[in-house]
């Protein structure tokens, strides 16, 4: 295997090309994080360009969520467009594709002047009739060259039927083999490739195999690492990189991202939007690092990386060939590790949307002033997985008035006479509490003696004053739960539970 590059080169260019017909997802977001890494690791270039020939699916829209969620995850290019629809920063523009329509053109003229490429006046009808037959013979589809040699007549009489020819480009019988960077000596026989390639459509649009390697061999890129499904398309590209005359990239294909059952993570079937993690309250820290180990190994023990340790040690040598499986669990603890390292302050600041969009959905009815946010931060940081579970966590304290069923008051060792009476008297231990000090440890030792008095187990009467307080039968630790809630709001919740039980008889 070549070596994949040396530290002080600077020469070396790479590219995430994604194409705006739908959001930024968990695929592209992995190979944008490796790209960007590998880039900064060695000092070359981080360029982005976006695929947007698929005219009818591509939106502006789409573009802003992949700039921004691009931006989010805190990956800076050094070309490219900084914001949807906005102008090009490098010297090799533009960068988006539909705005290079011309350099596409001269580079298919250039292919049918040497006999490289021709055009093809098949119909879609002709075509689509010969892959049946093709399926009916059990033979592998792929176009049969019928255009490959026409004679200038018949491609007059073809045109004057109206036909307006598409151009395919010459496939090279033989085998294709590069040394791919993480999957070594990569060998596929042409004739595999399905025949002859259209290169642009009858339209006049080009297609994808096609822009690619002219604005790759354009742009210099250097290193072309994508995902492992682009593995198939990588022997067509070198043809054409070799039929254009320009150096071929070295290749590194990045291994698929998998569900637990080791079925591919598809769009259809799971979770994929960047967007969709944002909104839940994953933070950028805690998925960037996520991201790096789908596939790669920091060669230590070490989990919980920054962006600038994982720039420090990332290696392509170290990416693994198999695929990655994708395990939620993973991500909420990684994310919660750096839920834990930010500021208290911050975290304060990245929270304030996730308590507001808890009012607008009624679940809450205020939001919490930073000072009061501030105060929770040692019963919240470290409990929280991801920000979208503070309302979980925290949010009855800013409700007004709980709902919930009495009998979820009852533990299930007591009858609901036993609970009636276990708050009240809770409530009258607590008052007294209040009238000297209301902390967690002078809260605990008089409801541990109450509960040995009447003989009631501790966990028992700690529940149904949780639910009481909360509504829910698990939260923060109970004290500093109350500690939280006031003395005032303590009580008050403790006599309507106390009525809720006796108007439930």
């Amino acid at each position: 295997m070549p070596a994949t590059y040396n530290r002080v080169m600077t020469d070396i260019r790479v590219r995430i090309a994604p194409s705006p017909t739908g959001p930024l997802h968990i695929g592209t977001a992995r190979t944008a994080l490796f790209n960007f890494l590998f880039a900064r690791h060695v000092g070359g270039t981080f360029v982005l360009r976006l695929e947007d020939t698929d005219r009818a699916r591509s939106s502006i829209a789409y573009e802003k969520e992949i700039v921004d969620g691009l931006h989010w995850l805190g990956l800076r290019w050094d070309e490219g467009p900084d914001i949807a629809g906005g102008p090009d920063r490098g010297a090799y523009g533009p960068y988006r594709q539909m705005q290079r329509l011309g350099l596409y053109k001269g580079a298919a003229r250039r292919l049918l002047e040497a006999d490289l490429a021709y055009p093809c006046y098949c119909t879609p009808a002709e075509l689509d009739a010969e892959r049946r037959r093709q399926e009916t013979a059990h033979l592998q589809p792929r176009y049969s060259g019928r255009c490959a040699h026409l004679t200038p007549a018949e491609r007059a009489a073809f045109e004057a039927e109206g036909r307006r020819p598409a151009i395919r480009f010459r496939i090279e019988a033989g085998p294709v083999a590069f040394d791919d960077l993480i999957r070594g000596r990569v060998e596929i026989d042409a004739a595999n490739l399905g025949g002859d390639l259209v290169i642009v459509r009858a339209d006049g649009t080009p297609l994808y195999h096609f822009t690619v390697v002219v604005d790759d061999a354009a742009m210099r890129i250097s290193h072309v690492i994508r995902g492992e499904d682009h593995l198939s398309n990588t022997p067509k590209h070198i043809l054409l990189f070799r039929a254009l005359g320009q150096p071929v990239p070295l290749f590194a294909h990045l291994p698929l991202i998998l569900n637990p059952d080791r079925t591919k993570m598809s769009k259809r079937k799971s979770q994929t939007a960047i967007g969709d993690y944002i909104a839940q309250g994953f933070i950028r820290e805690g998925l960037d690092n996520y991201l790096a180990l789908l596939g790669w190994s920091s060669g230590s023990e070490e989990e919980v990386l920054s962006l600038d340790e994982l720039v420090e040690r990332f290696d392509l040598a170290a990416v693994n060939r198999a695929g990655a499986i994708f395990d939620r669990e993973r991500l909420e603890w990684l994310n919660g590790q750096w839920i834990r390292r930010l500021a208290p302050d911050e975290l304060v600041e990245r929270l304030g949307p996730f308590l507001e969009a808890e009012r607008i959905a009624g679940r809450i009815d205020r939001v919490p002033s930073d000072v009061e946010l501030r105060v929770l931060m040692p019963i919240v940081q470290e409990r929280l997985p991801l920000l979208g579970a503070i309302g979980d966590l925290v949010g009855f304290l800013f409700v007004d008035e709980l709902r919930y069923e009495p009998a979820l008051l009852v533990p299930k060792r007591w009858d609901r006479a036993t609970a009636l009476a276990g708050l009240a008297a809770a409530r009258a231990v607590i008052a007294d509490v209040g009238r000297v000090s209301y902390e967690a440890d002078e809260l605990e030792p008089p409801l541990r003696r109450l509960a040995g008095e009447r003989g009631w187990k501790a966990g028992d009467l700690f529940m149904a004053i949780r639910v009481a307080l909360t509504g829910r039968t698990a939260t923060p630790p109970l004290f500093d739960t109350m500690v939280a809630l006031g003395h005032g709001r303590t009580l008050a919740r403790l006599d309507r539970a106390v009525a809720l039980l006796g108007d439930a008889a």
